[in-house]
């Protein structure tokens, strides 16, 4: 459970970074704590989607990934954060990402953030 906290944590951190940097990833509230809210429940539907659409997509193409050497992942990770712009909007939380462009960028972005803070925060286990 603790792991599963840090990792939402560090979700919205990364998520946070990827904000401030891009002018075409928006999270909009009313307040500093909607908006606070809004970022840790779009942290998890980021996280679920990571957890079960992510290994499917990777699994299906194989290939592309090595045949890239691992460069498609880029492109799969445009997809997850453009997915879960997708179910956001669908969940009425306001967060949006306009185009896949701002999505791959994005998607590096939280990549290296969230890669950054899971090192720096404990995990739960000794």
């Amino acid at each position: 459970m603790m792991n599963f906290l840090v990792k939402t944590i560090a979700n919205a951190g990364a998520l946070a970074v990827a904000i401030w940097l891009l002018q075409d990833i928006t999270l909009t509230g009313d307040s500093t704590g909607r908006k606070a809210l809004t970022l840790i429940l779009v942290a998890l539907v980021f996280g679920v989607v990571n957890i079960l659409v992510k290994p499917v997509v990777k699994l299906l193409t194989l290939p592309l990934f090595i045949l890239t050497l691992g460069l498609f992942t880029l492109v799969v990770n445009a997809l997850m954060l453009l997915l879960t712009s997708w179910l956001a909007d669908k969940l009425d939380l306001s967060f949006h990402v306009e185009g896949f462009w701002t999505a791959a960028l994005g998607g590096l972005i939280i990549s290296i953030v969230s890669w950054a803070l899971n090192v720096v925060l404990p995990d739960g286990r000794d």
